[in-house]
């Protein structure tokens, strides 16, 4: 490929996009492998084969359907990884329902929104996670549930919602039991689910997954069959994905990683999916590895950290791993260094993307240089374009920073119910405005800079904070860094840093900040350096630097200083 002369690059392919629906996928390898592995859930003691998976798919669409669901309803499933999550994202599917994903971690408050904002008719919940109980978060939005006849609830809270669906075994009053819904169903009742299936298509919304609302109210990403099949599939090819793989998806359902990177990649090529815990667990996961011998394992880096910090590590056999994808957020160097050397995942992969674009738009792939693979997010996703522009929306030549924008079939249709919001984020030419910053270098490969909201303007000079992050990694006392702006009424913004120390390590601030003195720019040095044990992250394991930035202001007593 000759070298780029601006950034902007497309994803040429030999390998068509395919033009079936996810239930369509999901039979398709049903007629290639039946009784291979499909989904191994270790907290709960499931094994099912593809054939197993289908069938219990199609019990759950035709009990949904039977309760009068629609097509184009939507279906809120509010639980951690469990094999039903997986059940209820095929079933709706076969059932041509939208599939509303809500995050474990919601509250009343945020529960109440995504239900009201995507108008769901139907619930299906585990009673809980961790300390937060879903039973309590209906009864307080929807008191009138205590009386209602199950699948026939009115609530003037969420007036939509008619029909709630539990999990387990143990009696809810208003509530259906899940196994009663996705009971055994006919032969003939079969039949007629893939003859309706006929009918549905595969631009057909099919799932809305909900933006982390960091700069407001969360946005219901409208996605399709073509959307996210597509993307799963080009996933896995990534990945060389076959048959013969085991992928451990400790990663949320709930999120794009986990349904789409995990399920549907696996899916799409015949692999198998393993899941180790509802939730994260480092333990739990190293022990699934080992014991189900997984080619494969997803995580956040934060996650790669927790596994590789573990104090029992050294005893797991790991050496099954072969590959996997580090995404989520930036991937420090070092860590990445770790995985392959350590874990064995020589062919591991990074991956960007984001919910509105289903959401991979680059990934490196396994023969790209160890050097490519540890610095960047590699090279453009077949069938997609992206462009980086500056701020007046002209393409900026390869290496200089700019906004991200992707085009083609992975963009969502828009947010759900707010034309407004789409408009600002999807433009006459359709693209998607990512928001994020990143430079394409001559041969296509991609970095990302950072949040164009998280740039640190000081004194003029522009600061990235994944930039100062990666170099303050290289200390051997830092485990975890983050870096953000605050305000300065002298330089309009400082560059203040949380760092987390790896145990048995000094580290003052002092220290910090002549190390940084040493090596880079003055500017680039911060001016705030804390010492925390955590960092406040999303359930994907995101750092929320708006919670940290806000911490910091309180503090230090600034005030955000007003722009025209």
């Amino acid at each position: 490929m000759a070298p780029l002369t601006q950034s902007y690059v497309h994803g040429a392919s030999l390998t068509p996009l395919s033009g079936e629906t996810i239930g369509r996928l999901l039979r398709r390898a049903v007629l290639e492998g039946p009784e291979r592995p499909a989904l191994v859930t270790r907290h709960q003691g499931v094994r099912w084969t593809y054939a197993e998976l289908l069938s219990r798919s199609e019990d759950l669409a035709i009990g949904l359907r039977a309760l009068g669901l629609k097509k184009g309803d939507r279906v809120g499933i509010w639980s951690a990884n469990v094999s039903e999550w997986v059940l209820s994202q095929f079933g709706t599917a076969l059932a041509g329902l939208i599939l509303v994903n809500i995050n474990p971690a919601y509250r009343v408050h945020e529960f109440e929104y995504a239900m009201t904002k995507s108008g769901c008719r139907a619930l299906i919940l585990s009673s809980g996670h961790k300390n937060n109980d879903y039973f309590a978060a209906v009864r307080a939005c929807a008191p009138e549930i205590e009386g209602a006849q199950p699948g026939k609830l009115s609530s003037r809270g969420l007036p939509k919602l008619e029909i709630v669906v539990r999990l387990g075994t143990d009696k809810s009053r208003g509530m259906l039991n899940f196994d009663d819904v996705a009971k055994p169903a006919a032969a003939a009742e079969r039949v007629e689910l893939a003859a309706f299936e006929a009918s549905l298509q595969f631009d057909d919304p099919i799932n809305i997954q909900f933006t982390s609302g960091t700069t407001g109210a969360p946005k219901g990403a409208t996605l399709t069959h073509h959307n996210i099949a597509n993307n799963g599939f080009f996933i896995g090819e990534a990945m060389r994905l076959t048959p013969d793989d085991r992928l451990c998806i400790p990663v949320p359902y709930y999120h794009c990683f986990g349904m789409v990177l995990g399920n549907l990649a696996c899916v799409t090529h015949g692999s198998c999916m393993v899941s180790p815990s509802e939730g994260f667990d480092a333990l739990a996961t190293l022990e699934a590895v080992q014991a189900e011998r997984c080619t494969g394992l997803h995580g956040v880096p934060t996650m790669f950290i927790a596994m590789l910090e573990h104090p029992e590590f050294a005893r797991f056999d790991l050496t099954s791993l072969r590959t996997g994808i580090m995404a989520g957020s930036p991937c420090p160097v070092e860590v990445m260094r770790k995985v392959i050397d350590l874990m064995h995942m020589r062919e591991v992969t990074i991956a960007y993307g984001m919910t509105e674009t289903s959401p991979v738009s680059f990934q490196s792939s396994h023969n790209d240089p160890l050097e490519r693979r540890v610095s960047t997010v590699g090279r453009i996703q077949p069938h997609l374009e992206v462009k980086i522009i500056d701020p007046e929306g002209r393409i900026v030549t390869p290496g200089v920073p700019g906004e991200l924008l992707t085009r083609g079939y992975s963009v969502m249709l828009g947010y759900w119910d707010d034309p407004v919001a789409t408009a600002a984020a999807i433009d006459e030419a359709r693209f998607m405005h990512t928001g994020d910053l990143a430079t394409i270098d001559a041969d296509g490969y991609c970095n990302i800079v950072g949040r164009l909201k998280d740039m640190i303007i000081r004194g003029g000079e522009n600061i990235y904070p994944r930039e100062i992050e990666e170099f303050l990694f290289t200390h051997p006392a830092v485990a975890e860094v983050q870096a953000f702006g605050v305000p300065d009424h002298r330089y309009g913004e400082e560059l203040c840093v949380w760092i987390r120390r790896r145990e048995g390590w000094a580290l003052n601030e002092d220290e910090v900040i002549a190390f940084c003195r040493a090596s880079i720019a003055h500017y680039k040095a911060p001016r705030h350096v804390r010492f925390v044990d955590s960092f406040p992250m999303t359930v994907t394991g995101k750092a929320q630097k708006f919670l940290m930035r806000k911490a910091m202001i309180e503090e230090l007593g600034v005030k955000e200083e007003k722009t025209a």
